[in-house]
């Protein structure tokens, strides 16, 4: 197979998310998904129109199955994925009491992507593809799965591989202090750090956006640096280009999880594309506005022709629905 332009790796739970919004003791029916934000990246990295591989450990499982074969069918390259009888795939409940009041419960805690070694990476598909992608989630999960992290970033810098860091802080998985320590170490590395404001202020310790943005370059003309502000768009810092790019107006929030993945595709795919930084974001932001339209945290990634109509002013070019 042909080495894909970007790889990705991590762990990817079966997500049983309900279809009401109750408490989930009130709950009889689970609706079977995937959810992770690595391979939320890649799949809609291939709807872009790139391609991706995806790495990661799953349990030897009907579950693990299914991640696979999921993964698999939206045309991300899961050749190198491994299964191990010695832990079981990770899950994850998803409770939903309104459209912004969303609760997650993880049973992961010693699953068998937390078993991933530095040495089982497909170090030539890194050295090979033209971005690797680092969530902040993976080196959260273990040692071993912190060591590999560090091992990908080595093999990219290595080949000249352009590593996009978005730290996807998950406080229920290690503490404030580990995650901004580890954090650090992977944005001096970065090329590319996509933080939330208020993971780029946990990272710095500066309030301001754009003093945050400041510290994060590090006085590095060649590093780029996105701060997603929520429905206010992002703030761009890429040397002496520092401006706020304007979000997409939401008529209604159905499931806010997925956003910020969605939105690192497309900066991902603008990167790839190599156009314009300010075009980049600003369809990022819509492919952001576009997810959190819709439930679950796939099921909103667009195509490429999607978002660009999305884009448009409205009324301008768009097809009549009838």
């Amino acid at each position: 197979m042909e080495k894909s332009e970007v790889f990705t790796f991590g762990e990817t739970m079966v997500l049983f998310q309900p279809e009401q919004m109750l408490p989930l003791e009130y709950i009889h029916q689970f609706p079977k998904k995937i959810g992770g934000a690595e391979s939320n990246v890649a799949i809609g990295l291939t709807r872009l129109g790139h391609s991706v591989t995806w790495f990661s450990k799953l349990g030897n499982d009907p579950f693990g199955r299914f991640v696979v074969k999921s993964i698999r069918g939206e045309g991300v390259d899961v050749s190198s994925c491994l299964q191990t009888d010695e832990a079981p795939t990770g899950l994850l409940f998803k409770e939903q009491l309104s459209p912004e009041d969303m609760n997650v419960y993880y049973y992961r805690k010693g699953s068998a992507a937390s078993l991933m070694q530095p040495e089982e990476l497909d170090a030539g598909a890194i050295a090979a593809a033209r971005i690797l992608h680092i969530s902040g989630i993976t080196p959260a999960l273990s040692d071993s799965a912190r060591a590999t992290v560090m091992e990908a970033i080595e093999i990219a810098k290595r080949n000249g591989t352009k590593i996009v860091f978005d730290p996807n802080l998950r406080l229920k998985l290690w503490s404030a202090e580990e995650a901004k320590k580890t954090f650090n170490e992977i944005a001096t590395n970065a090329d590319v750090i996509l933080p939330g404001l208020d993971e780029g202020q946990l990272m710095t310790g500066e309030t301001d956006v754009e003093a945050v943005a400041e510290t994060l370059a590090d006085g590095n003309n060649e590093k780029i640096v996105v701060i997603k502000l929520g429905d206010k768009g992002a703030y761009l810092h890429a040397g002496e280009q520092k401006t706020y790019i304007e979000g997409f107006p939401v008529d209604r929030i159905v499931d806010p999880v997925g956003a910020g993945d969605g939105f690192a595709a497309g900066v991902i795919s603008g990167l790839l594309r190599e156009e314009p930084l300010e075009q980049t974001v600003r369809r990022a932001n819509a492919i952001g506005a576009m997810v959190v339209g819709v439930s679950g945290d796939i099921e909103g990634l667009p195509t490429f022709e999607a978002v660009e109509r999305f884009m448009k002013p409205a009324g301008a070019n768009r097809d009549v629905k009838r």
